[in-house]
């Protein structure tokens, strides 16, 4: 049995227990570990509104690949890279002369081959560099098909000199063999008293272009060797870990740099000699100590092997930097150069109403490296809507990139908090007018419809039980996995069964409008109870209990439902997250009121947003470490989003949960480092 955690002691649990996560993605010593599964081509009543009955969740309807799409000649979610078989949506189409039109998408051109993005204002045309010219760019056209958008990569593949074929839902790419014939490193002089992080630039020498990754891996635990003085204690150290980051490249390095940057085992450490303890008080200390292991600097390249034939270097980077890679031609190079402020400006039109833009936003001295999508709402075809990991009920987390591929989203974003270790929300989520979750503690949320209509606040959900002698209940939560003493509701929408989050509840079986059954709960987690499909569960906890003999079997009910503000009730779709960051421009933080524990409203982390501007473009952010240091807290957010032009604004779940999700890629981080998610916002891009 899996022990609950006691949600009923204070409000500021809450807070506690979901934030864990981000304050360890902050001490980096804890990531969950997400990876790119296949595409899930199928057919789900989640991009309309769906017909169903009041109680129902929009459910999968079916499993069968969706239909072909039009002009197609064949198309698939795996792509072969030189023997190795990756998730990556490509397709072909009929061209002229008998000619095969090749498309890949975009996400997956960029992170399997290297492909850097240029800037461009035309969604059609896509400006690439690789191992070319910044200056005149190779342009590509581009296709938006599904929730893709594809580059006709067939003459770019032909002049790179590529083998095409496919097998199936494979599609085989075959490049050139290529050498690495040198790795170099140079240290760049930090600037005196100006900044302590020291950069420094790795060049790779190549005999031709070929596919290369970047990944972001796990921090890199220092082994702590002990004092040779057994009453002083081991220091611990007074700095982050070094991250571990790995370049890979499709190419053979020569045996010599191999043998260059293969690691050699430490020497062994003489055994010391220690004065008996007597004599220790009595004796000077002398300045011989050895110099303690955190002070010496670790390599940069740790490691350069060939495994499979792929070049991988391993690379140690200390807190505050990260590789910025680049490519260029004459000779063939790969540039790693590692920076404290490594993001790319970019500004990219990548669909008709959808922008994805990443900058650095100045607050102060400090500088936020800040990735976000602005969506025109009014576009047509471009839609939102609340998206979340289970197909059977609530419970249940994944990664946001899975999640959004499974719905067929264009992008989207991270949504509200949840209960990790049961995986359950903690917060409002409505969909087509229908309650999926109900807020808790009055925490901010957005509500919008279809039209391209927003609204920001904090809000609750007031729900009466209504008997038919008019005696009347209040229900505090519907369908959540917030626990606190009162009356809960849950409807299908949690599910096919509820189990009790707490020790001896009492559940009442509500069908067709009237209790039929009054059940014991019995000890937390133990005994599953069927929700039934024409009616809801009400589960009395603690001192609700008392209340059940004034609910006998048989007893008429009706509920009353309102929201508090009244506008909330207006709009089909909401998200509950929080705090409340900017409203009318202004900034209206109160993390208190909205029972936030002080360490979160204090805390340094990576944060999601998501906000409305004055034009009523809707922006979904993500912001990352400040160069050199953590990232904003929430004060600083507030800040960030206002000087962007926000004019109404919405802290997310963030730390290791921020994401942000287009066409098949995470923009702001590798998907090994970000967390399962239990929700998020989806865009939805109709076909015309």
């Amino acid at each position: 049995m899996v022990k609950m955690l006691n949600y009923s002691q204070s409000g500021n649990a809450i807070g506690k227990v979901r934030r864990s996560r981000s304050v360890s993605q902050r001490r980096h010593h804890r990531f969950l570990r997400a990876t790119v599964s296949p595409i899930f081509l199928i057919t789900l009543c989640l991009t309309t509104t769906c017909t169903t009955n009041a109680q129902s969740i929009p459910r999968l309807i079916s499993q069968l690949p969706a239909p072909a799409l039009t002009g197609v000649a064949s198309s698939g979610n795996q792509i072969s890279l030189n023997g190795r078989t990756l998730a990556g949506t490509w397709l072909q189409q009929p061209g002229k002369a008998g000619q095969i039109t090749t498309y890949l998408s975009d996400g997956g051109f960029r992170q399997l081959i290297g492909i850097n993005f240029l800037n461009s204002s035309n969604s059609a045309r896509q400006p690439i560099q690789w191992f070319s010219s910044v200056t005149k760019p190779l342009v590509l056209s581009t296709k938006l098909l599904g929730a893709y958008r594809y580059l006709d990569i067939s003459n770019f593949a032909q002049t790179s000199g590529w083998e095409i074929r496919t097998n199936g839902n494979i599609l085989v790419i075959a490049t050139p063999k290529a050498q690495v014939t040198n790795i170099v490193q140079s240290q760049e002089p930090p600037e005196a008293n100006v900044n302590p992080l020291q950069q420094a630039r790795i060049l790779v020498d190549l005999d031709r272009a070929t596919p290369w990754q970047v990944a972001q891996g796990s921090a890199i635990a220092k082994p702590q060797t002990p004092s040779p003085d057994p009453d002083t204690p081991t220091p611990k150290p007074t700095t982050p870990p070094n991250r571990k980051w790995t370049i890979t490249l499709d190419g053979i390095a020569d045996p010599v740099l191999i043998e260059r940057y293969t690691p050699q085992p430490p020497a062994a450490p003489a055994p010391p000699t220690l004065l008996p303890n007597l004599l220790k008080q009595l004796l000077p200390v002398t300045p011989t100590q050895p110099i303690p292991p955190a002070l010496v600097p670790e390599p940069l390249i740790q490691q350069v092997e060939v495994v499979k034939n792929q070049t991988i270097i391993s690379l140690s980077v200390p807190f505050g930097l990260s590789p910025q890679v680049s490519t260029v031609d004459n000779p063939n190079r790969l540039i790693i150069d590692i920076r404290p402020d490594p993001l790319e400006e970019r500004d990219i039109t990548w669909a008709p109403g959808l922008r994805w833009r990443q900058h650095y936003v100045n607050l102060g001295t400090e500088r936020f490296p800040v990735i976000w999508l602005e969506v025109n709402p009014r576009k047509f075809g471009l839609t939102l809507k609340p998206m979340w990991a289970s197909l059977d009920g609530l419970a249940g987390t994944a990664p946001l990139i899975q999640t959004a591929q499974r719905y067929l989203a264009v992008a989207g974003i991270n949504g509200g908090y949840f209960n990790r270790n049961n995986r359950l929300p903690l917060g409002a989520i409505r969909r087509d007018g229908q309650w999926l979750s109900g807020p808790i503690l009055n925490r901010g949320a957005i509500a919008w419809n279809d039209s391209g209509q927003f609204y920001f606040g904090r809000f609750t959900l007031e729900e009466t039980l209504i008997t038919a002698n008019d005696q009347r209940l209040p229900i505090q939560f519907l369908n959540s996995g917030y626990v606190q003493s009162g009356i809960a509701r849950y409807t299908p929408a949690w599910g096919s069964t509820y189990t009790p989050l707490t020790d001896n509840e009492i559940i009442l079986v509500v069908q067709k409008d009237q209790i039929t059954q009054q059940l014991p709960g019995g000890k937390v987690g133990e005994t599953a109870v069927p929700i039934p499909q024409d009616g809801y569960l009400l589960t009395l906890r603690t001192n609700a209990a008392s209340v059940a003999s004034q609910l006998p079997i048989g007893t008429t009910l009706s509920i009353s439902s309102a929201t508090n503000p009244a506008d909330f009730n207006r709009y089909p779709h909401i998200i509950g997250a929080g705090p409340l960051l900017v409203q009318n421009r202004q900034i209206v933080l109160d993390a208190k009121s909205e029972k936030f524990s002080n360490a979160f409203i204090a805390e340094k982390a990576i944060r999601s947003g998501i906000c409305t501007t004055a034009t009523g473009t809707l922006m979904i952010t993500a912001t990352h470490n400040r160069v050199g240091g953590y990232g904003p807290n929430l004060a600083e957010h507030a800040q960030l989003l206002q000087q962007m032009g926000c004019v109404d604004a919405l802290n997310l779940d963030g730390g290791s949960s921020t994401s942000l999700y287009l066409g098949g890629q995470l923009l702001d981080r590798s998907p090994s480092t970000a967390a399962r998610v239990h929700n998020g916002i989806g865009i939805f891009l109709k076909p015309r």
